[in-house]
């Protein structure tokens, strides 16, 4: 889905969010919902999130340092609400698959392939520090995978493991992009893809800070 795509996405997700119970949501999800001041609560990246309801708005707690892609980009938005109006909370054993061992990957890993794996290899593969600096900012837990790894809390109970392979003479970089396998009780094929977008966008954002 184009980016324009989702600013038409997010007004049709509105409406079902308005319509959603968010006591039975907070439950579901395994969220909290702050009854007094009408918002959830969720953490992403290392940062605290309020996703308000009925009228939806992402407010970071910490407006100075959180990357605006997590608050103002209409991915993290429709991905958000699709979370609360959707998701199903249930923990991961622990182990990662790639996009294309996912239900539905096969049918679509060579696109995922050319709008997250090659736009994070080719945007950090000759800057691995880089990474690792906007890693560690972003809350990442190091691996000792690849040259350099680390996973990303995402909400709803989520992980994503980006590993990055510097490149050498012979080859250019490479990376590869695992998803918790609780991943599919919340996200769609083009939900995941979202989410290595919104990932490697606040990377590069917290990279050139």
């Amino acid at each position: 889905m184009k980016k324009q795509n989702w600013e038409i996405s997010y007004d049709l997700h509105l409406d079902k969010y308005r319509e959603l119970d968010p006591a039975e949501a907070a439950e579901r999800t395994n969220l909290e919902f702050d009854a007094e001041q009408s918002r959830f609560i969720l953490d992403a990246l290392g940062f605290k999130l309020y996703a308000e309801w009925p009228d939806f708005k992402l407010i970071p707690d910490d407006f100075e340092n959180c990357p605006k892609t997590l608050y103002d980009d209409f991915m993290m938005k429709v991905l958000t609400m699709r979370l609360l109006y959707l998701g199903v909370y249930a923990p991961s054993t622990g182990a990662f698959k790639a996009y294309r061992e996912l239900p539905w990957g096969d049918v679509y890993d060579a696109n995922f392939n050319g709008r997250c794996i090659k736009r994070f290899a080719f945007g950090f593969g000759f800057k691995p520090d880089a990474f690792a600096k906007a890693a560690e900012l972003l809350g990442g837990i190091k691996q000792d995978l690849g040259d350099v790894s680390y996973d990303f809390p995402f909400p709803g109970g989520t992980s994503c493991r980006f590993i990055l392979w510097k490149p050498d003479e012979e080859f250019p970089p490479s990376a590869q992009i695992l998803f918790s396998d609780n991943s599919v009780l919340i996200f769609n094929a083009e939900d995941l893809a979202a989410v290595g977008d919104v990932i490697i966008s606040a990377l590069k954002e917290m990279a050139a800070s």
